[in-house]
């Protein structure tokens, strides 16, 4: 089994940045996909944005094209997320997760095909 942990998140003012990281331990991330999702108060998860094995392709949430990118390190087991212009509407717990499928070709934004999840790490953004 693959254990992931989640850092960087925090309280921050609109408009700003942060750098998520999901660091994997216990097996190699190298050959899956990884996704990142969030989950608001009293909303459901919902997908946040996904990359490929090799990093050749990402897809994101339309709410967060242009402001948020996912990038991975497959020498350092580790994928992020970087968030720029936040706006308080971003506020959630973040978690990381990864593909059920190993070389899946591209990513998917269904959450049922991701097997393991971090704990989640608390975003807040202040208007």
């Amino acid at each position: 089994q693959v254990q992931l942990v989640e850092s960087g998140g925090g309280l921050v003012q609109a408009g700003g940045s942060l750098r998520l990281s999901c660091a994997a331990s216990r097996r190699t991330i190298s050959t899956y996909p990884m996704g990142w999702f969030r989950q608001a108060p009293g909303k459901e998860r919902e997908f946040v944005a996904a990359i490929s094995w090799n990093g050749g392709k990402t897809s994101y949430t339309n709410s967060v094209k242009g402001r948020f990118t996912i990038s991975r390190d497959n020498a350092k087991n580790t994928v992020y997320l970087q968030m720029n212009s936040l706006k308080p509407e971003d506020t959630a717990v973040y978690y990381c997760a990864t593909d059920r499928r190993a070389f899946r070709v591209g990513t998917t934004i269904v959450e049922d095909e991701y097997d393991y999840w971090g704990q989640g790490t608390q975003v807040t953004v202040s208007s």
